[in-house]
């Protein structure tokens, strides 16, 4: 069985690839430092895209978000929240979108992964 992979496809599984090390610790964002990794598996600076997978433990990040989200949950539990108090819990297997606009907060209920694509 081949493992090339078919012109402009793709693999999300590329062992090769080295996660994006990342640290929030601004108390104005988060309630308290967490660090996340990334493995940006598509990027697409011309049209403002970037998709991979994302994972971090638990914690609460406040956000503005100025751009489009894609986001399907492989593992964990999170909890968005809006300004206006209404909130939504998703956990492994859902798919949603935080669309551009979206004023609240993210909250990782239990440690998370997911596949994420934004479009900024």
């Amino acid at each position: 069985m081949s493992t090339a992979l078919p012109r402009h496809v793709i693999d999300f599984a590329n062992p090769d690839l080295a996660p994006r090390e990342t640290e929030i610790n601004d108390p104005a964002v988060v309630d308290a430092p967490y660090r996340s990794s990334s493995w940006r598996h598509f990027v697409r600076p011309d049209k403002n895209a970037v998709a991979g997978i994302w994972e971090a433990g638990p914690h609460l990040e406040r956000c503005q978000c100025d751009y489009d989200e894609l986001c399907h949950i492989l593992e964990g539990t999170v909890r968005l929240t809006d300004v206006e108090g209404v909130s939504r819990t998703f956990t492994a297997g859902d798919s949603f979108v935080v669309a551009s606009g979206f004023n609240g907060m993210w909250e990782n209920l239990t440690p998370v992964r997911k596949v994420y694509f934004i479009l900024g």
